[in-house]
């Protein structure tokens, strides 16, 4: 899998990019706000139809395009997977017209419209996601370990979504259906509805809920064995890393060899005993929704005890493993993006990471400052300066 070329038009700070992209590694390098970053965001944004880094999707679109009376942003590329070429394409739209190929993102007060094409036909999101696969590693990784619960769930939903389409329709599914079982809770707390109602909709979250907890254990169990060996190799064999996840149906750890049956069993008494709760409250309380995962080393918890340099070695390793993961059930190397993540880490790491993605088929890096490269990881690659939203090649 390989991305051959990448378009840009009013993203960010570039008005206009076209960009050859070579295979194997790629390196941009280039001071702090010239748009090392927004490439990748790019990319990632062509893999998963959504930005990592931007809360409104009017954010993407180039400041000077948006005093245009139709300020229009665009993401183009074209990739070689399994032997086939895709042509993919995104276009926000900042005053949309109503058009049936288009489907609307509203995202905070402003509103733009979203036009997705492969290969020249418009689709929707759920056919664009997994087209390419991506592995994006930042300095903010960290928060994976040691933030909010809800980046962990999160980043289980990307990757699997990545690979699994029935998990990106079943994911898609059960956020409609947990939005109608609150409404109703909220109406039945009012007396406005009746609890016998939410049978159906019980039955409906038990259905997409249970599939989706039985993937996130299964990914989280091979995630586990892939880390380990990574993290003993980093750590210089300092702990045995464990992932975790917890369900919050029966407070219990899941397992790699969970059954469908047996979790929707379990979901739909869950739901029965917390009902009355669920009313009083006006939202549902279990589900994958409120689902936890942990990291530890040695049974400590590394969000809660772990130093900045073990979470971060812990977030690397969970990385790296990531990679594997979806080679493992995709039978193709994803792309890995790397962004700016050399100046966090230490001589060993650094020099383990470069080692590890040297083996992957396309690699594209951003760094300030080429030092931390060894000279022969250089020689191998690619080199392009940024700088003011332009790229060129960077001979040394």
């Amino acid at each position: 899998m390989v991305l051959t070329y990448l378009s840009l038009a009013n993203f960010r700070n570039y008005t206009s990019l076209e960009l050859d992209l070579p295979s194997h590694l790629v390196v941009f390098q280039g001071e702090n706000a010239q748009g090392k970053s927004n490439l990748l965001e790019a990319i990632y944004i062509l893999a998963t139809s959504r930005s990592h880094r931007a809360s409104n999707e009017r954010e993407l679109i180039n400041w000077s395009a948006l005093k245009e009376e139709l300020p229009v942003c665009r993401i183009a590329a074209e990739a070689h997977r399994a032997g086939k070429k895709l042509r993919l394409e995104i276009a926000l739209m900042g005053k949309p017209n109503d058009s049936s190929s288009t489907e609307q993102s509203t995202t905070g007060a402003s509103t733009v419209q979203k036009r997705i094409r492969i290969n020249g036909t418009a689709k929707r999101a759920i056919d664009l996601i997994g087209q390419i696969n991506v592995v994006p590693f930042s300095a903010q990784d960290i928060n994976i370990i040691a933030g909010e619960p809800a980046l962990r769930r999160r980043y289980l939903d990307i990757t699997n979504s990545q690979i699994d389409r029935h998990y990106l329709r079943q994911l898609q599914r059960y956020q409609r259906i947990l939005w109608q079982r609150n409404r109703l809770l909220r109406l039945i707390a009012d007396n406005r509805a009746s609890p016998d109602e939410l049978l159906y909709w019980d039955q409906e979250l038990v259905q997409t809920g249970a599939y989706i907890t039985v993937q996130r254990e299964h990914m989280v169990t091979e995630l586990t064995r892939l880390a380990q060996v990574i993290h003993d190799e980093l750590s210089g064999g300092q702990g045995i890393l464990s992932l975790a996840y917890h369900r919050s149906i029966d407070k219990k750890k899941g397992a790699g060899d969970s059954r469908l049956e047996e979790i929707s069993t379990v979901f739909f008494q869950a739901l029965q005993t917390a009902r009355v709760k669920e009313i009083n409250q006006g939202m549902s309380l279990i589900g994958p929704h409120r689902d936890e995962l942990r990291f530890s080393t040695d049974d400590v918890d590394l969000g809660i005890y772990g130093s900045r340099g073990q979470q971060r070695t812990a977030a690397l390793s969970l990385k790296l493993a990531e990679a594997r993961f979806m080679l493992g059930k995709t039978g193709e190397q994803p792309i890995l993006l790397l962004d700016d993540v050399l100046s966090e880490l230490d001589a060993q790491r650094r020099s383990h990471l470069l080692h590890s993605v040297a083996e992957y088929q396309q690699v594209l890096i951003t760094a300030t400052d080429l030092d931390y490269f060894d000279p022969n990881f250089l020689k191998q690659a690619e080199l392009f300066m940024v700088s003011k939203g332009c790229v060129e090649p960077l001979h040394l």
